[in-house]
């Protein structure tokens, strides 16, 4: 299968960087690419420059000391095409700036060459100087040079903060950002209807490493079958691995992450879930995984303040990997992977009715069929949950001065919303701030609707938002 489908709108905006280079009294250029974990960044600028037939050097930082790392960037450099790769032979740099020096003798310097430097996050944590060195480089040679230098990172808090103001790097690098393929591509990839696709998206989380090992028009559990047989496979290791790369394996947020994973949604789940963790340790843990993007808080969307803060997990893969695959991983070891099959299948309609609902109201966000002012989509909930509304279009958020409209999700293999869902709507919306018995319902519902009075969202037009 073609690996980049889906990244034409990435390799677009690359060509666009790299038509810059050249121009211009500092004919250098930078990239900051961010995105997550295991989704495609390396594969994506490896892809680029194959296309570019340019000279190049591509370096992948490892979690090692300075100098095994500054090792292999010599190594890599030694086996470029760079024109002048042969300067770095018989060298032994002691810093990167002694090392970048050298790179910027190496690269031509009246022709395009791309350098890449990978995960620079692990760069930094061995030389927190390395923000300045890179500044003053930059400033003196690379951006005298006709060269597009990509720096590329997982730690999206790090990334975020090269560029801000206060930062030596401020200015000097257009930022990208690298996101998880979309159901649309991942249902163009396989080959599957639209409901399907949106399981394969809430299995894989987009990632193509992990849509590589799924076989066209397969259903979600063909490919669960075949996945869990194999302790090796993709859909095992990446969490694992995406895990291991964060925290250490006692880190207390990565302790909170799994809670979080395995449906603990309010702060005082999660503490109960903690092992008696302290209250401000869970609070800091907490804060790292805002910061590292790891989870998303939300709080209820209605015209009154509310204080009532649900978490979930922000990486879609993730939260199925830590619900199901985490804790099954020593059977699938043993070769009974059979076993946390069935308890995927006792488990998937419940699990995949709430995961669904994020997917939902992103896909949401990019329709033009919402009522007109819809600038924000949410959910509601009290304390205990009466109402609890799934959808919920607003004005503005958190706190929205006109409610636009009310949904429900009924993501079932085969039964439609019906009248039991629409009663049960229309009960909610008489006790939802800001609403009132002229505010529009929507029904998103996987198989139909057998009512009126409510606006019906099919996969096919939740499918298409992402076209």
């Amino acid at each position: 299968m073609d690996g980049f489908i889906g990244r034409d709108r990435e390799l677009a905006a690359l060509g666009r960087y790299f038509a810059r280079v050249g121009m211009g009294d500092r004919p250098g250029r930078a990239i900051l690419m961010r995105g997550r974990r295991r989704v495609g960044k390396t594969r994506l600028a490896e892809e680029f420059i194959r296309r570019s037939n340019v000279p190049s050097l591509f370096f992948t930082a490892a979690h090692e000391p300075l100098t095994d790392q500054l090792e292999h960037f010599i190594a890599d450099a030694m086996a470029s095409d760079l024109p002048d790769a042969s300067l770095f032979e018989d060298t032994d740099p002691t810093s990167w700036n002694s090392a970048l020096q050298l790179l910027a003798l190496a690269v031509p310097q009246d022709s395009p060459s791309i350098v890449v430097l990978d995960e620079l996050p692990l760069m930094i944590a061995q030389d927190p100087h390395l923000e300045g060195r890179l500044q003053r480089l930059f400033d003196r040679e690379f951006s005298r040079r006709p060269m597009l230098l990509i720096l590329i990172g997982s730690d999206l808090s790090v990334m975020e903060a090269i560029n801000q103001y206060d930062r030596p790097f401020y200015m000097r690098a257009s930022e990208m950002v690298v996101h998880p393929l979309t159901p649309a591509d991942v249902q163009s990839r396989l080959q599957l209807p639209p409901a399907d696709a949106f399981d394969a998206y809430l299995v894989t989380g987009g990632f193509p490493m992990i849509l590589d090992e799924w076989p066209d028009g397969a259903t979600v559990w063909d490919f669960l079958n075949a996945a869990l047989s194999d302790p090796t496979s993709a859909l095992m290791v990446s969490g694992e691995r995406a895990m291991a790369a964060e925290f250490p394996p006692e880190a207390h947020p990565r302790t909170l992450l799994k809670a979080i994973g395995n449906g603990q949604r309010t702060f005082s789940s999660v503490s109960r879930a903690s092992g008696g963790m302290p209250a401000t340790s869970i609070k800091r843990a907490m804060q790292i995984l805002m910061d590292k993007r790891m989870i998303t808080s939300d709080v209820p969307l209605s015209t009154h303040p509310s204080k009532e803060r649900r978490y979930h997990v922000a990486d879609t893969h993730l939260r199925f990997w830590l619900s199901f695959l985490e804790n099954g991983m020593p059977q699938i070891e043993r070769g009974r992977g059979d076993l946390v099959l069935q308890q995927i299948r006792r488990s998937w309609t419940a699990w995949r009715g709430a995961a669904i609902e994020p997917l939902i109201r992103e896909s949401l966000r990019r329709l033009d069929a919402l009522p007109e002012g819809t600038a924000a989509i949410g959910g509601f909930w009290t304390r205990t949950n009466d109402p609890e509304i799934h959808l919920v279009g607003a004005d503005r958020e958190p706190i929205a001065k006109q409610i636009t409209m009310l949904g429900s999700v009924k993501w079932l293999e085969n039964r439609p919303f019906d009248r039991h869902d629409l009663n049960e709507l229309t009960v909610h919306r008489s006790k939802m701030p800001g609403a009132n018995d002229s505010t529009p319902l929507y029904a998103v519902s996987r198989s139909g609707c057998d009512v009126e009075g409510v606006r019906h969202l099919t996969p096919e037009e939740l499918l298409a938002a992402w076209q």
